[in-house]
């Protein structure tokens, strides 16, 4: 006679689907709602990038208008013809850029996370040697 639970309760086979089933659901669940807030996440991304781009862009040509305007400002002050002015606010303009780049040289010539790469090393040596003292 096969045995009966006397209570009425699935065996073990039916309590392994059963729970193989909800957590197939669970994880579904889980899924669709991942999908779902990173389409809005990607959606938050792509409105965030377009505003700084085009605010970008407006501050560019923001800027542009006002060196226009200062250019223009300065030739009526100093009552020199305006393209004088704007030879030397290039010219000014290329001196701090060059300015930067040097600045920039200066500090491409350091090595970037020296200490991490001091740290890799010793670490890497003492494996090395680690597997040498196992050895004896």
């Amino acid at each position: 006679m096969p045995f009966r639970n006397p209570a009425g309760h699935a065996g073990l086979v039916q309590n392994l689907k059963a729970l193989v089933a909800s957590l197939a659901q669970f994880l579904e669940s889980r899924f669709q709602l991942a999908a779902r807030e990173s389409k809005a996440a990607v959606r938050r991304l792509v409105t965030i990038a377009i505003c700084l781009v085009v605010a970008l862009v407006m501050s560019l040509l923001g800027f542009i208008y006002v060196v226009v305007f200062a250019i223009v400002g300065i030739a009526h002050l100093l009552g020199v013809w305006w393209l004088w002015v704007a030879l030397a606010v290039g010219l000014l303009h290329f001196v701090v850029a060059l300015f930067c780049l040097v600045i920039a040289r200066a500090q491409a010539r350091h090595p970037i996370l020296q200490d991490t790469a001091s740290v890799l090393k010793e670490d890497t040596e003492w494996l090395k040697n680690l597997d040498q003292t196992k050895r004896r």
